[in-house]
């Protein structure tokens, strides 16, 4: 396993993060989650993110249990608050100093620990002043409640806003969660350099693309009985943009360059995103061990850079570049 800094900062993260987004508590059963948590353990990573609205609330309990008699010095545990949580009333949401407070409390109670690492803004609340936010991040900093800050799916401007008062109240935002991956490619033209300049990393998600770019989904096909694309928790509705005629195409066109490079397709999509000197991370997610210790092979592999042209060569056009969707999927209200 590889360990990378996480942005400007003196915390190492594994260079695969295990995330238990749309699987715990939802997609796998709880043996077999635990079983993948162990895994990934065994495997050498030691970073863990999740989030209090997945599952509502659930996958932050499965996970606290799996990773139960751990050594907590040696784990980075992240989680997220944003979205709506528990009977979803009118301040269950959002990122207002009463929701923030809240959540963090109810996290670590789900998660059985004293702290988080990085506690994350799951998304941007336009409804709340960005300074309230971070004012009551800097208190949870001050509390031990959490390490370090982050953000999720945030635009280069609201990154650059929250760095300038993270800084003034005293606490380091140091990463950014966005989806990432050889077909989405929106972060490239904006956040990075931003990011890159600010001393925040990227811990990206999705970077096999919801299973496309393993190959799975073949043109013309019917797609596999319990794919991501037949999840009617959540799933499909994230991975149908991808499930387009020519994208499917493109994409068994990877299978010949995968080989070249000794890697599978999914291991390939894996490493690919890692190549980016801003992303500290690449997060997976598993229903089955042996996903896990497919995919954390992608750890420490060197792409060349015809290999690296050769990826943009194949894809092509369908590959997404704009940087405005970042904002154009972002949430315009809080979600009740």
């Amino acid at each position: 396993m590889d360990y990378r800094y996480l942005g400007n900062s003196g915390l190492k993260v594994s260079a695969i993060t295990y995330g238990n987004w749309l699987t715990h508590a939802s997609q796998v059963e709880n043996d077999v989650a635990v079983q993948c948590v162990r895994a990934a353990l065994d495997a050498g990573i030691s970073t863990f993110d999740t989030a209090d609205v997945y599952a509502n609330t659930a996958a932050e309990v499965v996970l606290g249990e799996a990773l139960k008699g751990e050594r907590r010095e040696g784990l980075e545990i992240l989680t997220k608050v944003y979205w709506p949580t528990g009977p979803k009333g009118k301040n269950d949401t959002g990122l207002s100093r009463k929701h923030i407070m809240e959540s963090i409390n109810g996290s670590l109670r789900r998660l059985q620990t004293d702290y988080v690492d990085v506690y994350q803004a799951h998304r941007y609340d336009t409804e709340t002043p960005l300074v309230e936010t971070m004012q009551a991040f800097a208190d949870i900093v001050r509390q031990g409640k959490a390490l370090y800050i982050g953000v999720s799916e945030w635009t280069a401007e609201q990154i650059r806003e929250g760095v300038k008062l993270s800084r003034e109240l005293g606490f380091q935002l140091v990463s950014n969660q966005p989806q990432y991956s050889m077909l989405w490619r929106v972060i490239e033209d904006e956040v990075v350099p931003t990011s890159e300049e600010l001393g925040v990393s990227q811990i990206v998600f999705s970077p096999v693309a919801q299973g496309v770019l393993t190959g799975k989904y073949v043109p013309g096909e019917p797609v596999p009985e319990g794919s991501r694309a037949t999840d009617e928790k959540g799933g499909a509705d994230f991975v149908k943009r991808f499930l387009r005629e020519d994208v499917l195409r493109r994409v068994q066109g990877l299978a010949p360059v995968a080989a070249e490079a000794g890697l599978s397709m999914a291991q390939l999509a894996v490493a690919w995103v890692l190549q980016n000197p801003n992303v500290a991370s690449a997060i997976i997610g598993a229903s089955r061990p042996e996903q896990v210790e497919e995919n954390v092979r992608a750890a420490g592999v060197s792409l060349a850079p015809e290999l690296m042209a050769l990826v943009d060569e194949v894809l092509g056009d369908v590959v997404e570049r704009d940087p405005e969707l970042t904002q154009l999927n972002a949430p315009q209200a809080r979600v009740v």
